[in-house]
């Protein structure tokens, strides 16, 4: 029986059905979000403490070994952890051109020096591990990724900015630990899109997030090529299909445990997977942006493949991404058919 997972974000539930970043096109970063949290008033934290519980229990009760707290808290995967990080103004809007020029978004701009702020991630964590007994894991925007989704007036300098996030995320991972999560996953997607920046400096700093953590926390890093912003959308640029070799070296001698990474939108040479011998390899094997619903012999067909060329123990069944772009029933029973898949192998 492989071990399963999720990457990210899940469909929210219809209580908190407001708007996300992928459909998300107001004046300003989460305004639409907060105005639909707004309108519930005070029961807002409750309906997200329930919210919260629904997805972790709906992922336990498909099969999945390691679920996620489904980012349902968050208006956008990066601009969550952001506001709670100072120097960064989210009334200051400014436009740029970001993931290597695949999209053009106005973003808000650094303008004073990046610091961690209040801790917010250990009050996450223990709501959505109070829903069960299986180990929650916790995703963390990592510094490249950060850094490109926000636009610098302060910095100048790439490494310099890039080392100012690790320490700032470095804080809230720690505290992360210290209140008992065993799962943290540092999502760095632009890894792909920047790999010459990833092998300079990006993989230092994914390795400082994780300073000083206890053995008994897993440390996982998320690279996927890139989505759409609607689902089964054929016309956009996703990274280079060789950067995973590109950056297998350098990964598989940083100080993590796991590497994820997206198999199912655009399969990779599975020769890839012999450059791990010590990282665990979370293979996708879900299309997290196609509503077509892979096939349980299909998906254990290619988990049969990967296993051809590393342990089981160390391969792991995820989809290729965070499932929020899907409907609700097409993420259920593609991460059924995943389940039932990854059960009868290994």
């Amino acid at each position: 029986m492989l071990t399963t997972t999720t990457i990210g974000a899940y469909p929210r539930p219809e209580s908190v059905a407001v708007e996300t970043w992928f459909g998300e096109r107001p004046r300003r970063p989460g305004e639409s979000y907060e105005v639909a949290l707004a309108r519930r008033g005070a029961d807002a934290a409750k309906l997200l403490d329930e919210a919260v519980r629904d997805v972790v229990r709906e992922q336990v009760g498909i099969g999945v070994d390691i679920p996620t707290d489904g980012e349902v808290r968050r208006d956008h995967y990066v601009h969550y952890h952001c506001r709670h990080l100072t120097g960064i103004d989210f009334e200051r809007l400014t436009e740029k051109t970001a993931r290597a020029g695949a999209w053009k978004a106005t973003l808000p701009t650094i303008t004073g020096a990046i610091a961690a702020r209040d801790h917010f991630l250990p009050h996450d964590w223990r709501k959505a591990q109070q829903a069960t007994d299986r180990p929650v894991k916790i995703t963390v925007p990592g510094p490249l990724t950060i850094a490109d989704t926000l636009a610098d007036a302060h910095y100048g300098d790439a490494v310099a900015l890039g080392g100012a996030l690790a320490e700032a995320i470095n804080v809230e991972v720690r505290a992360l630990a210290e209140a008992g999560c065993r799962h943290i996953q540092i999502d760095e997607p632009v890894f792909a899109r920047y790999p010459r920046e990833a092998l300079g400096f990006g993989v230092d700093h994914l390795e400082r997030c994780f300073h000083g953590l206890p053995a008994a926390v897993t440390r996982t890093v998320h690279i996927c090529c890139g989505y759409p912003v609607h689902l089964d959308q054929d016309d956009y640029v996703k990274a280079a299909p060789e950067t995973y070799f590109d950056l297998a070296a350098a990964l598989e001698d940083a100080a993590i445990d796991a590497v994820s990474i997206e198999d199912a939108h655009r399969p990779n040479d599975l020769a890839l997977l012999e450059r791990f011998v010590k990282t665990t390899v979370i293979l996708g094997v879900i299309a997290i942006a196609v509503s077509r619903i892979e096939a349980v012999e299909d998906i254990a067909d290619r988990l049969r493949q990967a296993l051809a060329h590393i342990d089981a123990d160390r391969l792991w069944a995820a989809p290729d991404c965070g499932l929020a772009m899907l409907p609700r029933d097409l993420a259920r029973q593609k991460l059924a058919n995943l389940c039932t898949a990854a059960k009868g192998l290994g």
